[in-house]
């Protein structure tokens, strides 16, 4: 049976959630405490945002659970791939960034293209958070989400971690280069 748009084929759902299962289990620094079964009937539950899950693992983002709020009963998933996801490299910012390129535009931005999959780009804050869980980004950089007065005035941020320390740096937002992509964050 073929899928609708945003819905996974059956096969499809089972191959994502044995991937995940398998990527939670080996992972578990990452969310201590949390069951599987616990995770999987969530997934069960909002099986809408697994099309979003599907589109993380299939640009290489390889998600995985990193915080579960029991009082809140929010899951979040956020790609813990070692380097920023190499189906998304080589994207400008946002969409007013890629309009404003002239010459040389890449294929899509990272805005553009999360606002397509479903999820949102990590803010400072959750890129430190994530760092302290294992190390990222040691080869790559990723976008992330620029506040309002620095995107305002043509810029963007993003981070990496380099000489064992996080970095967040400065760019235009039209900038864009084969080792940047961006980290995503789905709630469920």
């Amino acid at each position: 049976m073929k899928a609708k748009k945003n819905e996974l084929t059956a096969e499809q759902m089972s191959t994502l959630l044995a991937t995940l299962e398998a990527r939670f289990e080996a992972n578990m620094h990452r969310h201590k405490g949390m069951k599987w079964k616990d995770v999987h009937q969530k997934l069960l539950q909002n099986a809408d945002k697994c099309w979003s899950l599907h589109q993380m693992e299939v640009t290489g983002g390889a998600p995985d659970v990193i915080v579960f709020d029991n009082k809140k009963d929010d899951l979040f998933f956020c790609d813990c791939s070692p380097e920023s996801p190499a189906g998304r490299r080589s994207l400008c910012y946002d969409p007013e960034s890629l309009a404003a390129r002239k010459e040389n535009k890449p294929k899509h931005s990272a805005w553009g293209l999360a606002q397509e999959m479903g999820i949102s780009l990590l803010t400072e804050d959750q890129y430190h958070y994530i760092q302290k869980l294992e190390p990222f980004d040691l080869k790559t950089s990723s976008w992330l989400h620029a506040p309002t007065t620095i995107r305002e005035l043509g810029g963007a941020i993003f981070g990496d971690r380099r000489f064992g320390r996080v970095f967040v740096y400065h760019n235009g937002a039209e900038s864009y280069y084969a080792g940047r992509a961006f980290r995503g964050l789905l709630s469920i």
